[in-house]
């Protein structure tokens, strides 16, 4: 029920008696309250971080630091910051814009904002375990998280996507679905994060325009770093390729290991055609056991990587496979476009998307000389 229309009916009883304050009523009205954003000012935050004492982590778009709010509860502040104040403003309408009108299990919840001429900042519950990133790539090995576990980090961000594509009243699209977005909770369940990319969308508009290219290389999928209609089907893209990480506990390009497996997806696909998971599951430590699993989450990320968008499922299809509730199709080579004329593995677009350092990119920051851009002459939309 919407909160004017609870409000109305709350006045309108006290109005009738105003002695009586049914519990239920008190309690939803609360409730309603507590989860609409608060506004914070720039002193409650330096109170609340010790004066951004205790820093998380920094991204593209801010640094995040861990703070204690006036009821005890733990929170995460985001101070907001960018290249101009055009930019830190964008940022901010998109993340309050979409998570401020969100509440599912598997979306961070943002707790409010403050908006200051000394101080931008975004307020979000803490989450314990961090971010799925420095889970899957720790150096110490003897302290990874499970398949079974796994899976439900991969289940728990699907079915957040799943809201924001197909459940909430206006679609809305991420474009930058990746580890380093997907926050864990004490019990290691996954809550899709940072909406500073995110937009906004109509759901009878079948795709959108770009006007700058989103995402992070590796992760974006070839519709949004080429002039191609963006749809949903973007953030299918991405999860497949984190899906590919999630299984791998690896980044997908490491130039560290052997040329044959320095891009993780191409080389998991051959295994696949040549039906040797077997192998991949021993590189990857991988139990036997899991043999079942492993090749369910192997076939749904090829299904998502898919060149053509169209080709992708949505991403309740996703869900629904992965909960081994629908049978997987037998996917075909996702990967043939990128090799069709080119000499060397090495030489991929996917190789050239992944040598740009896996950092944030716009149409200002993105190499547009490159050789094999200009092969096939791709531009920047």
């Amino acid at each position: 029920m919407a909160v004017g229309v609870v409000c109305h009916l709350w006045d309108n009883m006290l109005k009738k008696n105003a002695s009586f304050i049914p519990l239920n009523v008190a309690t939803t009205i609360e409730d309603l309250e507590r989860e609409k954003p608060i506004r914070f000012t720039a002193k409650q935050l330096r109170i609340a971080t010790d004066n951004f004492r205790f820093e998380l982590g920094s991204g593209g778009f801010g640094t995040v630091y861990k703070g204690v709010s006036t009821n005890g509860v733990t929170i995460a502040v985001k101070v907001m910051n960018g290249s101009s104040d055009k930019t830190i403003e964008e940022q901010f309408v998109a993340e309050v814009s979409t998570m401020g009108r969100t509440h599912h299990f598997n979306l961070v919840r943002l707790y409010g904002f403050c908006f200051e001429t000394s101080l931008i900042a975004l307020v979000y519950e803490f989450m314990v375990n961090g971010s799925l990133d420095n889970q899957l790539f720790k150096a110490n090995t003897s302290d990874v998280i499970g398949i079974e576990t796994l899976l439900e980090i991969a289940l728990g961000t699907a079915r957040g996507i799943t809201y924001l594509h197909e459940e909430c009243p206006q679609k809305i699209i991420h474009y930058d679905i990746k580890p380093g977005n997907i926050l864990l909770d004490s019990k290691f369940c996954a809550k899709v994060a940072d909406f500073g990319l995110a937009k906004l969308c109509n759901r009878d508009k079948s795709h959108i325009t770009m006007t700058r290219c989103r995402g992070t290389p590796g992760y974006a999928a070839p519709e949004l770093w080429m002039p191609l209609p963006v749809t949903p089907k973007c953030d299918i893209y991405s999860f497949g390729m984190l899906l590919f990480e999630i299984i791998g506990r690896r980044r997908n390009m490491d130039v560290t290991v052997g040329d044959s497996q320095q891009w993780f997806p191409v080389w998991a696909w051959g295994k696949y055609e040549k039906n040797q998971l077997n192998d991949l599951m021993i590189v990857c430590g991988i139990e036997e056991d899991d043999q079942k699993v492993v090749e369910r989450m192997v076939k749904v990320a090829f299904c998502c990587v898919k060149y053509r968008p169209e080709s992708r499922p949505i991403m309740s299809t996703v869900v629904k496979m992965l909960e081994g509730a629908l049978e997987v199709p037998e996917p075909l080579n996702p990967f043939s476009h990128l090799f069709s004329g080119v000499g060397e593995v090495g030489d991929s677009l996917a190789r050239i998307a992944w040598n740009l350092n896996d950092s944030d990119w716009s149409s200002s920051t993105v190499v547009n000389d490159t050789p094999i851009m200009k092969k096939y002459e791709i531009t920047i939309a």
